[in-house]
């Protein structure tokens, strides 16, 4: 009697464990979302801090480098010039160059001047068309797209299920193509996920086989194309405009601007939360 009981726990234990062993199915659905990034086309303007560090930067230049050839040959124009308004040295007046440094430093400028930048602002600037990634040429601009999740649909990042045979690559390479079709090109940056999020269905959602959702996010650069169907509402946000579709439970200030899906992170807390 002592012993069974003694040995009746760990028996218990390892038919639980066994149990488990043995279920084939998993209890989480794992998920692959797709951050695909318009980087900016056009060079962000600099905030103070880049602007003090270019100015050292250049000061550090100027003072280490040597004199460039237009330097040299502006200092040796003032010696021959020099030397044309003395009278004590013969100086050869074919050898003299008609055309100084300084007039072509005053041509330079003078046609410096002259020239205008072009606009950065596009047509789909002018016309508020977020569909189109020609768009906010100094930003990031990010694609989302409506997802149905549960009986919601809301503008995340696209995504879908994991099919069995697949790597989550694959998977990621297949969710996208599903939504946006095969025009839309991407360059994927790495064959592992750059991020992770878990989180639980609401109770009435469970099932005996899936309690909740393993969210991996793959990160790509775009490269070209346009999405296929903009009767899906597909739109290119820039990071700002992906704050505003943020709840009102969910602050600002906790997303991380440097982190690329953190704003899906808190898409996925909410709707936990709700």
């Amino acid at each position: 009697m002592i012993f069974k009981r003694l040995i009746r726990p760990e028996i218990k234990l390892c038919l639980r464990v066994l149990s488990k062993g043995l279920t084939t199915k998993p209890q989480w659905d794992i998920i692959t979302g797709v951050c695909v990034e318009r980087l900016p086309v056009v060079t962000p303007p600099l905030n103070d801090i880049q602007k003090k560090y270019k100015e050292l930067l250049w000061t550090i230049e100027v003072e280490n480098s040597l004199k460039s050839d237009h330097e040299i040959r502006h200092e040796n124009d003032k010696i021959q010039a020099e030397l044309l308004k003395s009278d004590t040295h013969d100086v050869d007046i074919d050898a003299v160059s008609k055309i100084t440094a300084q007039d072509m430093e005053d041509a330079a400028t003078e046609e410096l001047s002259q020239f205008k930048f072009g606009s950065i602002e596009t047509e789909a600037d002018k016309k508020g068309d977020k569909t189109n990634p020609d768009r906010c040429l100094q930003r990031h601009l990010v694609l989302v797209a409506p997802v149905k999740l549960g009986t919601d649909v809301r503008t995340i990042l696209p995504q879908g299920k994991w099919q069995e045979g697949e790597t989550l690559r694959q998977t990621a390479e297949r969710v996208l193509e599903e939504y946006c079709g095969k025009d839309l090109k991407v360059q994927f940056l790495s064959n592992a996920p750059c991020g992770f999020y878990k989180y639980k269905y609401p109770q009435s959602s469970q099932t005996d086989n899936s309690i909740g959702a393993k969210v991996f996010f793959y990160y790509a650069n775009y490269q070209g194309g346009a999405v296929d169907g903009k009767e899906k509402n597909f739109n290119w946000l820039t990071r700002n405009e992906l704050k505003e579709l943020l709840p009102p439970s969910v602050s600002p200030e906790a997303i991380a601007p440097d982190q690329k899906v953190s704003l899906h992170f808190e898409f996925c807390r909410s709707i936990q939360n709700s």
